[in-house]
């Protein structure tokens, strides 16, 4: 039996979610053997988006595909690279004519695997069907691959087991993203697919959900809208590593970590560029 393994890093929060990937992504991907990683970057730039010279930095720390969600537009210079860029995705369920790609089909050593992006619509913005999107997708994907990963970019637990249960079987691993906030429910189900509602986040954790703590709290307190600005203290990176067998795309194996950063915080001469 063939296996391989994918690493799923944890939706990237800003300059202290770039900065740690930059300094562990290498030594994760070799601590677990990783043959194949991937990172949701869609909060890179400040909390909010990502800029082509960030993705094109994100790719060189050792990521093979980077994927997204809700934020993906936040950054106007960013729909042109979406264009030029394959491995960075945004979500498959916007309507037709909209900038990039929803999927991705790449190439591990002579085994195909394919990446593909959802939205979940409860709570979120008015798009097209996930469920319905994620059928039609799979049957372009099913003519090259049975290895499929799915980054949920989605708002509320029961969307997201309710397309676990939906595409049980159907694919190798739906991985929720999005809250920032990781579960501990990461399962294989009896058929093979992979499943945790939320990967959570790599980034600053003394934060509310990577955000600095104090005008967070005052728009909760009075209802005013606050600029916010991205934490930067107890930096942990978090995510899954999925073992795959690749005769037939069926997971046998998931394990969830989040691991404190251990070096000095990053200042802002310091991760400049990143």
């Amino acid at each position: 039996m063939a296996l391989i393994k994918v690493l799923f890093f944890a939706d990237l929060v800003g300059k202290p979610g770039r900065f740690v990937l930059s300094q562990m992504c290498k030594s994760l991907k070799e601590k677990f053997g990783a043959d194949y990683v991937i990172a949701n970057i869609e909060n890179a730039a400040g909390g909010f988006g990502i800029t082509p010279e960030m993705s094109r930095k994100i790719f060189s720390y050792g990521v093979n595909c980077q994927t997204s969600g809700n934020h993906i537009w936040d950054r106007a210079d960013i729909l042109q690279y979406l264009n030029e860029q394959p491995r960075l995705l945004r979500p498959a369920n916007y309507p037709p004519g909209v900038p990039g790609n929803g999927f991705l089909i790449d190439d591990i050593n002579g085994t195909k695997l394919a990446v593909l992006n959802l939205m979940g619509r409860t709570y979120m913005k008015e798009i097209d069907c996930p469920f319905r999107t994620a059928d039609r997708e799979l049957r372009k994907i099913r003519e090259s691959t049975e290895i499929v990963i799915i980054d949920f970019h989605a708002e509320v637990t029961s969307e997201k087991q309710a397309l676990a249960y939906y595409l049980d079987g159907k694919v190798s691993a739906i991985i929720g993203t999005h809250t920032h906030v990781q579960t501990a429910d990461e399962t294989v189900s009896e058929r093979g697919t992979a499943y945790i509602t939320d990967v959570g986040m790599t980034g600053p954790h003394d934060s509310i959900i990577g955000m600095e703590k104090a005008p967070s709290l005052e728009r909760f307190l009075t209802g005013m809208p606050k600029r916010f600005a991205c934490a930067r203290n107890d930096i942990k990176i978090s995510g899954v590593v999925v073992t795959i067998d690749t005769a037939d795309g069926g997971a046998e194996h998931i394990e969830r970590f989040k691991i404190d950063y251990s070096g000095e915080s990053p200042k802002e001469d310091d991760v400049k560029g990143l």
